[in-house]
């Protein structure tokens, strides 16, 4: 995403939780890396490793609802 210079993309669940943590996803521009890379973290090891909690925590681009009562799916919002 870092080359769709304003592009922006949700991920979330809409049961307001994913897996065993508080949050229902995270979100993502085109600036996500460059803001990662400053604060030290390394993008292509939490890809590899399927730890994106704590990466999106560190970037504090986690969306925390809450456990909203209903179980739709997961969505996704990619805003170009």
């Amino acid at each position: 995403m870092s080359r769709l210079d304003g592009a922006s993309l949700a991920s979330l669940g809409t049961d307001g939780i994913d897996g065993p943590t508080e949050a229902a996803g995270a979100m993502a521009d085109s600036l996500t890396l460059s803001r990662a890379h400053a604060a030290g973290l390394d993008p292509m090891r939490a890809l590899a490793e399927n730890d994106a909690y704590p990466f999106f925590r560190a970037l504090g681009d986690l969306i925390v609802t809450g456990p909203t009562g209903t179980n739709v799916g997961d969505v996704q919002i990619l805003l170009l």
